[in-house]
This record gives C-alpha cells, structure tokens and sequence, in this order.
C-alpha cells in the first residue's frame, strides 16, 4: 500500500465541529459501515492528498442530490450526512485514490465555510438514542427475521452472511448495516438519504424493514415461478420456462415487458384521439396482438399497424396565423414579380381566413422550370404558420406509391400522403405534390388516377389508405400542385385544380431576381463578401444576356456561382483578392459568349420567316425556311415535325395555292417545281398550329423573292379560309422574341386578353400588331421585293397595286 508524503498544506482544523467534506456521487455512507471510495475530482483529491500521512483523520460525507453535477457546491449536497474516519487511503494513479472510510455517526450540516481547495464546514453531530421499549425490540426482530429469510432466498451468498445478523444487537445499528448494503438497483440514493436522516430509531427501522418486505416478495414471488414449473420443466421447455421467469419478474419490478409495450402503444393511441371507427378497430387489433406469440411474424406485421396509426396527426393541428398583409409580405420577400399568381394566391389566403372550415380549391402551379413553383408553396406555409411538406411524383408508376400497399404484401407501407402527414406531425400541413405531370403508367396501375380522390375537396374527408384500411380527414390539408406543362396531366385530374400559369421572368425581372436573392445566395455559399468580389449591374446583364437562355433563374444561378467559384480559388490560395464582375471578368471566366443575339441569325433572303413557339422550359423563337428546285409539285417537309405541323404546312402551301392569281403567280406554278419547307433544329421535336402564319410568310416571301423584315416574329393558326386563329403561351413567346430582340410582333386579334399577363415593359419595347385575317400579313412583313415573282402573268405596275392580298 502506498500511502504517498505528507502534504505541505495546513492541516484540518482541530476544532471537532469543523471537518473538511467528501461528497459522494452515486452512494450513501451510514454509520459502523466500512467501505471504499474511489476519489478523482480536483476537489476530492486535494482533501485526500491533504489527508495523507495523519492518523485517525475524520472528514463529513455527503451525498449529492444529482449525479450529474460534476464540483457540486453545498446547494448540491444533502444536508445530512456520515462522520467517518480515514481507515486507509490508496493511490491509484497522479490523481486517482482510494480511500477506506469507516463511518463514525450522523451529523447535520449547519454552515458551510469554504470551497477551495476542498469543502469545508461546521457540522453538529446527531447522538443515536439508546433506549429500548417492546416496540422497538419487536421492530428489530422482525428485521432481523425479514432480512434472514431474504438472506435464505438468495442461494449464491457466502455461508456466514447470516451470522453477521446476531453480532448487531441494538436495531438502529441494524437498520443501518442493512440499508448500507442494499443493492442499488432496489434502493436509489433518495431511498437511503431518506434512512440516513430518519434520527428516530423507529422510523428508520421500519423504513427499512418496509424496504426488506419489498425485496421478500420479489424473490418469494420468484420461488412460486420456480415451483409450479419445476414438475413441468424438461430439455424442450427449459427456454421457455426461463422466458417466462423473466417475464414474471420484470412485471413485479416495474420493468415492463411486451405487455408494457402494448399497453404502452395503446396509451398513445389513446393520447391521439383517434375518431370512433377507428378506436373499435385498434381494440380488435390490440386484443389479437395480446394473444400472439412474440416471435411470430404476425405479431410484428400488426404492432407496425399500430404504431402507424399512433404516429399518424388524427386531431393535431397547428393554429392558423392567416392575414392577407403577411401572406402579401412573405411573397414580395421571397419572389420578385409575378404580380398575377401572387395576387391569385393572396386572394386563395382571404377565403381561408374568412371560411371556418378551411376547404378551398386546390391550386396547381403551371410553368417552366426554374420560375420558383415549388418554392412558392414554402412562402404559402410560412405566411399561414403552417407545417411544409413535399412530395416527388415525377416518374412514380405505382399506384400504391400514392394509395398505399395492401398489408399482406412483405414490406406493406402507407402511401407517400400518409407518410407526408406522418413527418408532418399535423393534420394541416401544406403539401405540395411535385410534378404531377411526369408521372407514369404501367401495369401496377395509374398514380394519377389514385390522385382523383386526394386532390378532391369533397371526397378527400374519407380518404382511404389501403394499409390502414381506415377513413383519415384530408380536407384540413392545402394541397399545391406543380407541373411545366399540361399534356401529361389527365383531364379529370386537372379538372380538379384551379390552374395558375407561372410564366417565365423577363429581362428586367432576372435582373432584380440576381441582385435582391441569387447574388448574396451565391457569395454567402462560397464563403465570400461583397468585399472579395462585387457584381455590376453590367455584369448580371452580360450573364443573362449571354451565358443563358431560359425563362426561370436556375441556369442564372448557376452561372453566377461559376463567376463566384473562381474568385473562390483565389482567396484559398492565399491571394488577397477584390475584383469586379464586370462584362470583361464575366468573359474572362466563363468564356466565349455561348449565345449571341438571334438577329444575327436572320438574313434578308426570301423564303424565311422568323416564328414564336412555346415549350415546356418557356418560349422560343423559330425559323421556317422555304426554298424550291425544278421538279414536278411535290410538297417536302422537314425537320422533326409532328402531324399538327405538317399539317400547318400544308394548309399554308394550299392557301398560298388557291390564292396565285392574287399573289400575281402562275396557277400551274406547283407543276414545274418542288416546295421544300423545312424548320432547324431536327435534334427537338415540334408540333402544334401556332407556325402557321410563319409558313404562310415563309412560302409567300419564296415565290415573290421579297425577304421577310428582320425584326418582325409572327404566331397564329391558319385556316383555309383565310382567318387566323388564337394560340397559346402568348406571355411566353413575347418573352422570347424581347430576348431575341424583336421590334414587332404579329399574333391573332383573338389573342388580345392574353395581353393582359404581360409586362408592361415589355408591351412598351415590343410592338404588337394584331391580325384578324391572312391578308393582313404580308403588307406588314414583307420588304421590297429583290428578284421578280416566279411566272408572273401581271406586269410590274399591275404587281405593285396588288402587292397585299
């Protein structure tokens, strides 16, 4: 035994009253105990290295009231605690002892005096009263009776444990030595601080023999187990005998088991306040699953039942904090323009806030990609102070994805509305179904199809999953839909939803977009400051107008971080960088410039015609390109064109036909020529009516060798007749032809409500001309001719006064 030097420190005080304290962790010290402590706090240690070499050295031993306090002061401590005597002490380690106390008798505290270098304080000691009576003797020998018999059920103790019991004759002694040696599993230390200042001799003793009693059931209860099944015990019982024991003490113990575990989920159930119907199937469901093996897979399968109609929100809501002035503030912070779809949605919000049961259209979102759709749904739930959740449907073909999996299949889950609400944690979140449009069919059934009910306010109150098996209320959910475009969507799905076009950003709008949100997005992202590198105005401009073409701000996006990432390099590389993304640093970063203007596209040759398309990513400028070769009237149309189109062609080839006479051409003109109408890009299928008015342009400009003007783009669909008709997608394609730099653009009279949606800036710099009928066309587009018309009948003066049909 090492018992180390002594310490230079001063010695405890010698006045007995004042004792330096030890305090304990996790254990209490009673009185005659003899027990070893190990000590490695700071504290702790300085005590015992002060202790060190002086004989018969007392300190007062506290208990904590927490564990977990790691210097407790004395606020942390009880205030009754053991005087002891330092027997021996043991070094461990440099800062780790064991010291052997043995406990002299109990004191209170009365004031402390110190905390450095270790607990210091005055203390009064307790006396332990002698005096005997019958009660007392009678108290004594029942513990002693107690605890022997105890001793006597516990077959693994030594011999002599039970000898100990006659050599303690006077009961409060006895009560102590028992309570000291308690096992700390049936006995925390709140249990014997609580005997440790019981002063009375009556009330200790039988706050233990109470303790002994609790103990004696168990192990009493433990020896009826192991005799009724003692008779019936063999080689292939033996597992599950012992399975049973166990199961029989957890239960007396207070420590659960499967029992626990059901009654456990059935509280939660409860708890959740789950409708009638579906109480009286979780009681069915409750009572087979008591009834079951544990380790039967049927057993398994129908706790996770339960546990998913726990998890599911069946009366959780969160309340709604709807007010027209925040929903209008959260959109203007989080999107600029679209100034149409903002104001669809605020009004959506005023009918929420003004209905009391919340039902409400079910909005779907229609636009390109990178406009902010999705996003939109986020500044929804945040202005209504609700949960947000999202669900991909882009490339789901099974129907159970959205309906759930019947729970005889391995693996059954909900569906992906379920599992929404469940994440969720409300039964009013916002969810936002994404890419309604770009789900698929196939032979496990049609998702969009198992949509019909979910996205139907008047049917969606009863929505049933096929795991649960159960009607759940839907009709508190706001659903928000995305898609780019209508074609995949089946009409009885979209008759469902209210459509709000969300069309791309103009020029102006991508400007202010890069500035107000992408711009402090991208240096914040890669860790730089307007200090290390600061965008122009010019700047933004040459990125937009150059390096991207599409109608939302992703592409944008990342082009901007591309700009960002080279500035990146520098400053890790040690460079004290501050530079200036004008035109010149974009170019000089990104590149070559990888689009240029579409004018420069277009020339002055007859036969071409500048058109306006619409698609799925925005609009889109197009050219039709006309030509002819000897031959004998063949019509040949290329360039990936899908049957609407190639029927626009022909139609514009007919009327241009019927109308030679007019055009100042020869009627048998088709006989000694071949037409060949052809639109580039063959990489891109194409199809729909609006090119019509272009063709019609495009062979017109051919045959009487005037080229088309440069700065002119047309959409339209044509008749036989003569009549153009309304399209589609007017905002997008005049978006196109302001980023192409379009000066004028002809689209059908019938078409003038869609002039509503679009910017006025862009009304202000493109120039609309609206056309009711074909021969409105010509006169406007066309440019001094530059070679005469093939086989004129007219002469020259003659073709001038007919130039325009």
């Amino acid at each position: 035994m090492s018992t180390g030097e002594p310490s230079s420190k001063s010695p405890p005080p010698s006045d007995p009253d004042t004792v330096p304290i030890l305090p304990l962790r996790n254990s209490v010290l009673f009185p005659m105990s003899v027990v070893p402590i190990n000590v490695g706090r700071p504290r702790s240690v300085r005590l015992v290295e002060d202790l060190l070499g002086r004989e018969r050295a007392m300190v007062g031993v506290l208990s904590q009231r927490s564990p977990d306090v790691d210097e407790p002061t004395f606020k942390e401590l009880f205030t009754v605690g053991t005087l002891a005597r330092v027997v021996k002490v043991i070094r461990l380690g440099p800062s780790n002892y064991s010291v052997v106390l043995t406990g002299l008798g109990r004191f209170q505290l009365k004031s402390s005096l110190s905390l450095e270098p270790y607990m210091r304080a005055k203390i009064e000691r307790v006396p332990e009263s002698l005096v005997r009576d019958v009660e007392l003797d009678a108290l004594g020998a029942g513990l002693r009776e107690a605890t022997r018999e105890v001793l006597g059920l516990m077959p693994n103790l030594p011999r002599d444990t039970a000898g100990i019991l006659d050599n303690v004759r006077e009961p409060g002694a006895l009560a102590d030595l028992i309570a000291s040696n308690f096992p700390q599993a049936q006995a925390s230390v709140g249990d014997k601080q609580e005997i440790l200042e019981a002063f009375d001799v009556k009330a200790r003793v039988r706050l233990v023999l109470a303790m002994v009693g609790r103990q004696l059931e168990v192990l009493r209860v433990k020896k009826e187990i192991s005799s009724m099944v003692q008779e019936e015990m063999g080689k292939s019982q033996r597992e599950y005998i012992l399975r049973q024991q166990m199961k029989s003490i957890r239960e007396e113990l207070g420590e659960g088991g499967d029992e626990d575990e059901i009654d456990e989920l059935r509280e939660r159930i409860r708890r959740q306040k789950v409708p009638p119907e579906v109480d009286k199937v979780v009681r069915k469901q409750i009572s087979r699953l008591r009834s079951m093996a544990q380790q039967s897979a049927e057993f398994n399968v129908t706790k996770t039942y339960l546990e998913w109609i726990a998890d599911l929100p069946w009366s959780k809501t969160t309340v709604d904090r709807i007010n027209v002035e925040d929903v209008r503030r959260c959109l203007d912070e989080d999107h600029l323009g679209l100034e149409k779809v903002k104001k669809r949605i605020v009004e959506f919000t005023a009918i929420r806030q003004l209905r009391a049961d919340k039902k409400g259209p079910i909005l779907l979102f229609i636009g390109p990609p990178g406009v902010g759709k999705t996003s939109l749904g986020k500044s929804i739930a945040r202005s209504m102070g609700r949960r947000y959740e999202r669900i991909a449907l882009g490339g789901v073909r099974d129907e159970a994805e959205v309906r759930g999996h019947r729970r005889t299949y391995v693996g059954a889950l909900p569906g992906r509305i379920l599992q929404a609400l469940k994440k969720a944690g409300t039964k009013n979140p916002v969810l936002v179904l994404d890419e309604v449009d770009k789900m698929g069919v196939d032979m496990r059934g049609d998702p969009a199809a198992a949509l019909l009910e979910v996205l139907d306010p008047e049917q969606n109150s009863t929505f049933q999953d096929h795991y649960l098996d159960l009607p759940f209320d839907l009709s508190q959910v706001t659903f928000l839909a995305t898609a780019n475009n209508y074609e995949g969507i089946p009409a009885p799905l979209l008759d469902r939803m209210e459509v709000i076009d969300v069309p791309g950003y103009t020029r102006k709008d991508k400007l202010g977009i890069a500035r107000e949100f992408l711009v402090p997005k991208q240096l914040s992202a890669h860790g730089l400051t307007e200090e290390r590198l600061e965008f122009t105005e010019q700047g933004v401009e040459a990125i937009i107008d150059h390096y991207t073409r599409e109608a939302g701000v992703r592409g944008l996006e990342r082009t901007i971080a591309a700009v960002c990432r080279a500035t990146a390099v520098k400053v890790a590389e040690g460079e004290d960088v501050h530079e200036v993304a004008g035109p010149e640093h974009v170019e000089r970063v990104l590149g070559a410039h990888k689009y240029r203007p579409e004018l420069a596209e277009r020339t002055l040759d007859p036969g071409v015609a500048t058109g306006l398309a619409w698609t799925p990513a925005g609009g889109d400028i197009l050219f039709i390109e006309a030509s002819k070769m000897p031959g004998r009237g063949n019509v040949v149309l290329t360039g990936n064109m899908r049957n609407v189109m190639q029927e626009s062609a022909t139609t514009a080839v007919s009327f241009v036909r019927s109308k030679a006479e007019r055009l100042m051409l020869d009627p048998l003109w088709l006989k000694e020529i071949d037409l060949h109408v052809h639109v580039p890009k063959h990489g891109t299928p194409k199809d729909g009516p609006s090119a019509g008015v272009t063709m019609f342009a495009a062979v017109a400009s051919l045959l009487l060798g005037a080229p088309v003007r440069s700065d002119v783009a047309m959409t339209g669909e044509i008749s036989l007749r003569g009549r153009v008709l309304p399209v589609g997608g007017i905002k997008e394609k005049l978006l196109a032809a302001h980023r192409a730099g379009i000066r004028e653009v002809l689209m059908p009279a019938k078409n003038r409500r869609d002039l509503d949606d679009v910017p006025q800036d862009i009304r202000d710099q493109v120039k609309i001309t609206l056309i009711s009928t074909m021969e409105e066309i010509l006169p406007i587009v066309l440019q001094a001719p530059t070679r005469p018309p093939e086989t004129s009948v007219a002469g020259e003066d003659e073709r001038e006064e007919q130039a325009g049909i």
